[in-house]
């Protein structure tokens, strides 16, 4: 203490700058804002991928607008390979890259089009726009990859239980490992809910069930009933998961994998609900909600009731006469 009361401004300046570097050094030497940021770059090459087939689709509709492909990569090379004469496209070219029930699909399409063929400029055009696509679904396939591989060795139990990508979304939100696994299940539930939530906070909205884990199939596919639980279950498990892997590096996916396995069968084997049972309960919802709303108009200084500022209003004026 008496050190740090005899050192100038200077040293001490000189002090906690060294401090931070060593807390930014050891924060980085993890990986995990590597995977944050690889998880990032993803979902953003991702977007503008589908925001480019979306245009491509839109812009080569005028010269072959029966043409569907369900692979973008595909679509984009067709494109590049037969986008300048269409009806000059062999057999054999188009069973190599669509197939051959996809192939006799699409020669027939071409017989019956309305669409003309596209001049040099506009042909040229196409095919840039083409091999972007292609080359943004070389990148995401690599990041992909590295996704794989690198959260499986940062978050061993986490990406047992859950799909990586997802694993990786999670980290993500919580900003860090050691943050993720000191999270209640409850948060890590709503993790990437968060506007939901605060709509249901502000505006009295159905509270949200679930955020990122959504996108696991366990929950995307299960009944509507069941898709909250569902997702508190592998929030619960996830918190322990996490736990393993920020701090006693020990493997214990395997037996929360069992445990959830058995919920879920024991989720699958209960009866259904009546329809008129899950109405009933969304009219109890909605009810509660209308009187959260009446009470929060009610408040003073808030609203027309009787302890909102008009009553308070009247009975001044009231008084004064």
């Amino acid at each position: 203490m008496g050190v740090f009361l005899k050192e100038s401004p200077e040293e001490k300046r000189r002090r906690l700058m060294e401090l931070a570097k060593a807390s930014v050094t050891t924060a980085y030497s993890t990986g995990e804002h590597s995977v944050i940021l690889a998880i990032n770059t993803y979902n953003e090459i991702e977007r503008t991928r589908n925001l480019i087939h979306e245009k491509l689709e839109d812009w080569y509709g005028i010269f072959f607008p029966e043409l569907r492909l369900n692979n973008q990569v595909t679509y984009a090379k067709f494109v590049i390979d037969f986008g300048m004469d269409k009806k000059g496209a062999d057999k054999e070219e188009l069973t190599l890259l669509l197939g051959d029930v996809a192939a006799g699909e699409t020669l027939s399409k071409i017989e019956k089009s309305i669409g003309r063929e596209p001049s040099e400029s506009e042909y040229q055009m196409l095919k840039g726009v083409a091999e972007s696509e292609i080359r943004l679904a070389k990148e995401e396939e690599d990041l992909d990859a590295y996704l794989g591989q690198r959260v499986k060795e940062l978050m061993p139990n986490i990406s047992h239980l859950i799909d990586y990508k997802v694993a990786a979304e999670l980290l993500a939100k919580a900003g860090s490992l050691s943050k993720l696994a000191l999270m209640p299940a409850s948060t890590v539930q709503l993790l990437g809910a968060e506007k939901s939530l605060f709509k249901h906070i502000r505006f009295h909205t159905k509270p949200p069930k679930y955020g990122v884990l959504f996108k696991l199939p366990q929950i995307s596919a299960a009944s509507k009933r069941n898709r909250g639980r569902i997702a508190r279950l592998y929030a619960t498990k996830i918190c322990i998961a996490a736990k393993a892997d920020a701090f006693t590096k020990n493997f214990i996916a395997e037996r929360l994998k069992e445990q959830i396995d058995k919920t879920l069968e024991r989720y699958a084997k209960e009866p259904e609900r009546p329809e008129r049972f899950e109405s009933q309960q969304e009219q109890r919802q909605g009810q509660w909600q209308q009187r959260q709303g009446q009470q929060w108009h009610g408040r003073p200084g808030g609203g027309h009731g009787r302890h909102g500022w008009k009553g308070q209003k009247r009975r001044w004026q009231g008084q004064r006469n």
